[in-house]
């Protein structure tokens, strides 16, 4: 039996919309329940979108991108704001769905149940992280992959899904970085026989302490955004400072019934 069974999931979480994105309202026990209900269903290749501000926000400037978070079966606040808009919401939320925190809390408490597979990450990082799981947690690992830098030839791409399927996975962790990751689960999910692709963007990195996590009391009070704003100026200015001003104002249209975003 798997951890956290005793919270089934039943006619599935509580949804709600942020900008037209829907959101599932679940805590990271529920997310674990539903992940381990789909691993033994194995019916079909479903997948996971670990979604905060910038995620919603890529979906206004890209309609595809919206379309693919529709497609979700999944998507986890990974934001306080999206914690704060599910509480207007009538949904009790008392945390986000932190990605390092989901990856970190699904090894603990399965352990050896089931097969991780980590796809993503610089060269020689997801090999990384799976010794550390596998050390802390006894995780067994199906395999990994640190893909270059560009896009993918077809040659390449079938290279990929023949190397996943064949270590057979419970667990696919995809650490690419929002938008690609979804995108890169969305289009595997016709192609690869895994019961779950969960995108942790930036999981991979932390885990493995080659960047540095906020402070917890940031992480827990939504202000983790100025810290790594602090730590990465030039690589994260735009997500935060453009996007970020662009979420507030487009949640205030919304909020006052001034626009719809479907």
């Amino acid at each position: 039996m798997g951890v956290l069974n005793k919270i089934e999931p039943t006619l599935g979480p509580p949804r709600f919309q942020v900008l037209g994105v829907p959101v599932d309202g679940v805590q990271i026990p529920q997310a674990i329940a539903l992940i381990e209900q789909w691993i033994r269903a194995r019916d079909r290749s479903r997948f996971v979108a670990v979604t905060g501000m910038h995620g919603v926000m890529e979906a206004q400037r890209n309609p595809d991108f919206k379309t693919i978070l529709k497609d979700a079966d999944m998507v986890v606040a990974d934001g306080m704001p999206l914690v704060w808009l599910g509480r207007r919401h009538g949904i009790p939320m008392q945390r986000r769905v932190y990605g390092p925190e989901l990856m970190e809390t699904f090894c603990r408490y399965t352990g050896p149940l089931y097969r991780h597979f980590f796809y993503g990450g610089a060269e020689s990082v997801p090999d990384l992280l799976a010794g550390t799981l596998r050390r802390k947690y006894a995780i067994r690992i199906a395999g990994s992959y640190s893909p270059p830098f560009r896009p993918l030839t077809p040659e390449e791409r079938k290279k990929v899904t023949r190397r996943i399927q064949a270590t057979s996975p419970d667990v696919l962790w995809v650490g690419l970085s929002t938008p690609k990751q979804e995108r890169w689960m969305w289009e595997q999910r016709e192609v690869l026989d895994v019961p779950v692709m969960i995108g942790v963007g930036a999981a991979f990195d932390f885990a493995t302490g080659r960047v540095r996590q906020a402070p917890v009391w940031m992480r827990e009070h939504g202000l983790e955004c100025l810290f790594r704003l602090w730590c990465e100026p030039h690589r994260l200015w735009r997500r935060y400072i453009i996007y970020g001003s662009g979420f507030v104002w487009n949640v205030s249209l919304e909020l006052l019934h001034l626009k719809t975003f479907t």
